[in-house]
């Protein structure tokens, strides 16, 4: 007797301005223009998607005293984008990046209570903090908090929305609320009743241990970066283990990866147009403006298809603005080196080789048998697909693997219920009144 794998959870990140999208392919599209917000959006309904993912960003990133590149055509309101979204599809969930630093909670609650009630039930908020005082600059309050109080703030902010949020009864009676912490003190009445899926969806993306143990406590869902199936089991093992301790279950926490895909009409089609689709993500330019990232010094003298610096990084310099170094440079550096000693890796081909997300790559079968084995290898409930291509990128994969997952018997064929928490298989939360 055959056993059915386990049911995968599916969402779709519009890509935006990151380094994923190929702008340079003609297929590309603007990532501003409401028609693109709405062409993937409604691929994913199509597919049966949990949820579409909007990224946010307060201001635009710098490269050595010039906006970067991929900011130029702006970066828009997500909230707005998906309140547009939900008039135009019926059952998708809707996520909202938005920054627990330099928001409040009153003004977000009511933000994402409307969202909720216009797509009837449909919200969620991927809940990010703002590590420089560069985002800052932007809000009256300015400056930065550190890490510790970062999400120490967030994880109050979470817990007022709440409040908020639960202060109307299910039958729809307000009352009044009172919430005094170390970071917020607001109290009087909410606008917004109780939304048709209780209250909206939190998602969680950060890695640290305070990251880990604020998703453990307060998220639905965690976006992780962890794509690999080793490094994908021991962050899912160690998140769920924390689950216990707030009294909650496995099942009450999905964890879902962002990844990227390649589908070909054969393996090999596929490994050969996703190796061009890296050495696109990764023009001379971008691989020279990721190497002054970690060493934080200008290396405009050096050549992109040359070895890499024989300098070291400087680790209090920092070139860019808005954008986060991921660990330590001398650190990244030395293990750069390594790899390009061992393989004969230029500047470029370095770059390509350690700044690429998870891939699933392969025919429609073959994407189709790797995510069902990570699943199945609890390496994570599901995936955060980000295409290559803005805003059509998505379309290969709804017509030529969900349908084998389906096959499978490892992804729904329909909707079930109507909103966001009934896709993600999550009671709708308990009014403690």
């Amino acid at each position: 007797m055959t056993t059915a794998p386990p049911q995968m959870h599916l969402a779709a990140h519009f890509p935006g301005v990151n380094n994923t999208t190929v702008w340079s392919d003609p297929r590309a599209g603007s990532q501003i223009d409401f028609a693109s917000f709405e062409h993937l959006a409604r691929t994913a309904e199509r597919g049966t998607f949990d949820f579409f993912f909007l990224a946010e960003g307060l201001r635009l990133r710098e490269h050595k005293g010039r906006v970067h590149d991929l900011d130029v055509v702006g970066r828009p309101d997500s909230l707005t984008v998906l309140s547009a979204l939900a008039a135009v599809t019926d059952r998708i969930g809707l996520a909202a990046t938005l920054n627990a630093t330099f928001n409040e909670p009153y003004e977000l609650a009511r933000r994402l209570a409307t969202l909720d009630h216009l797509s009837e039930g449909r919200a969620a908020w991927n809940v990010v903090t703002s590590p420089d005082a560069f985002t800052g600059e932007n809000f009256r309050r300015g400056g930065y908090l550190d890490p510790a109080d970062r999400y120490d703030r967030a994880a109050e902010f979470v817990a007022t929305a709440r409040e908020l949020w639960d202060s109307w009864t299910p039958e729809g009676t307000p009352r009044p609320f009172r919430h005094h912490g170390r970071h917020f003190a607001v109290e009087g009445e909410f606008t917004v009743p109780r939304s048709p899926q209780g209250r909206p969806v939190v998602i969680q993306a950060g890695d640290s241990p305070e990251g880990r143990e604020f998703a453990a406590s307060a998220a639905d869902v965690v976006f992780t970066r962890h794509g690999t199936l080793e490094e994908g089991r021991a962050f899912y093992a160690d998140v769920k283990a924390r689950l216990a301790k707030y009294g909650r279950s496995p099942d009450e926490l999905k964890i879902m990866p962002g990844v990227t895909f390649v589908v070909g009409d054969s393996d090999a089609d596929a490994q050969e147009e996703a190796a061009e689709i890296r050495r696109l993500q990764v023009s001379p330019q971008n691989a020279m403006l990721a190497l002054e990232q970690v060493w934080g010094r200008d290396l405009s003298a050096y050549d992109p298809d040359g070895p890499l610096p024989d300098i070291d990084p400087d680790p209090a310099a920092a070139l860019a603005r808005g954008r986060v170094r991921h660990g330590d440079p001398l650190v990244v550096a030395a293990r750069w080196r390594a790899l390009a000693e061992e393989k004969g890796l230029s500047i470029r081909q370095t770059v390509i080789e350690t700044t690429s997300r998870q891939s699933f790559v392969g025919s429609p079968r073959t994407v189709a048998e790797q995510l069902v084995r990570f699943v199945a290898a609890g390496a994570a409930d599901g995936f955060i697909l980000v295409p290559h291509l803005t805003p059509g990128g998505l379309d290969g994969f709804v017509d030529r693997v969900v349908p084998l997952l389906r096959e499978r018997g490892a992804f729904r064929a329909a909707y079930t219920g109507p909103t966001l928490r009934s896709h993600l298989r999550l009671a709708e939360p308990v009014w403690k009144g």
